[in-house]
């Protein structure tokens, strides 16, 4: 019932400024009344010295393995985590999906079919039968790594707290299963409220987390015309009809990211890709208390830049040699 209450408020006051902003007389009511209901819902952030203790342990940017490094070992699994460690990581992004019978398991896409020798969608497949799959199977290291499995929640935790690395939270999947999964991990683990930040470019994955668990420290990930266009730069859709919608809805999205979510949800980091962060960007995120983690920095040159002129942590595809982006 707590997790229901504000996000009906939250609808309720936005429904009255929509159907009322065309009359002045209703508007005049509604409007304050619906800025009224969002702040009330609004969840505070973490003290910036608490998020501080997770985001930047060692008091200087930190060095993030994407999918726990996926371009050193298979990505998002066990065999990977440990490379990671070894090659000097800080922290692993991993990143957190669903099978059908509801496990909590390590997996980028939607489907099997990238990263293992299995194909369809990973809410068809149960745990018993995604664990017959090699999540080695197509990686370029597939002949030193030939065998590796997708692994559970708790299997990669556990990992992460005996080398005592951080981890990132990348949630992919429902908000509800998500935050109730992570929950029970941070019960089990209690260090992860200090090695632990669950993030997603879903907003609403945050607010049901912090929900759930103000405590757990959270990020928001953005990346600029996400709606319209590929991490690799190319439009979604070859019809106008759809692309330059697409594009106003990713201008109002990154509007509504930078002046309404964050604060919303009560964020303490944002993670932004590395074609769209300055100096400037830097500093706006800076005087709200949210710290900014760069992705995906595969250069050294660039690593160099983010970490030694922004001052921010850097998440990589690589820790030890330059590479393409995996997305």
């Amino acid at each position: 019932m707590d997790e229901i209450v504000p996000a009906v408020l939250l609808s309720i006051g936005l429904l009255l400024v929509i159907l009322t902003y065309r009359h002045p007389s209703l508007a005049g009511a509604a409007c304050p009344a619906g800025l009224a209901i969002w702040f009330a819902c609004s969840l505070r952030p973490l003290d910036k010295d608490t998020s501080g203790q997770t985001l930047r342990p060692l008091g200087r940017p930190m060095s993030i393995a994407h999918r726990g490094g996926a371009h050193d070992a298979p990505e998002n699994t066990l065999t990977a985590v440990r490379q990671a460690a070894k090659n000097g990581a800080d922290a692993v992004e991993l990143d957190l999906e669903f099978t059908a019978d509801g496990v909590p398991v390590i997996m980028h896409d939607s489907t099997v079919d990238r990263t293992t020798d299995g194909v369809g969608p990973l809410s068809s497949i149960t745990y018993a039968e995604l664990s017959q799959l090699n999540a080695a199977s197509k990686h370029r290291l597939r002949k030193v790594f030939s065998s590796e499995m997708v692994p559970r929640l708790e299997e990669a935790v556990k990992e992460c707290m005996r080398l005592n690395l951080t981890i990132y939270f990348d949630v992919k999947g429902s908000a509800d299963k998500s935050a109730a999964a992570l929950k029970q991990a941070y019960n089990t683990w209690p260090q992860l409220y200090k090695k632990g930040i669950v993030c997603s470019f879903n907003p609403w994955v945050i607010y049901k987390m912090r929900l759930a668990d103000p405590a757990v420290v959270t990020a928001l990930t953005h990346r600029r015309w996400s709606f319209s266009h590929t991490g690799g730069g190319e439009p979604y859709f070859t019809s106008w009809f759809k692309h330059y919608p697409a594009m106003l809805l990713d201008v109002f999205h990154d509007w509504a990211v930078h002046y309404c979510y964050w604060s919303f949800c009560g964020v303490s980091a944002f993670l932004c890709q590395k074609n769209f962060i300055s100096p400037d960007d830097v500093d706006f995120w800076a005087k709200r208390g949210v710290e900014v983690i760069i992705w995906t920095v595969n250069q050294a040159i660039e690593k160099a830049y983010f970490r030694n002129v922004l001052d921010c942590s850097c998440i990589t595809d690589s820790l030890v040699e330059d590479c393409e982006p995996h997305y």
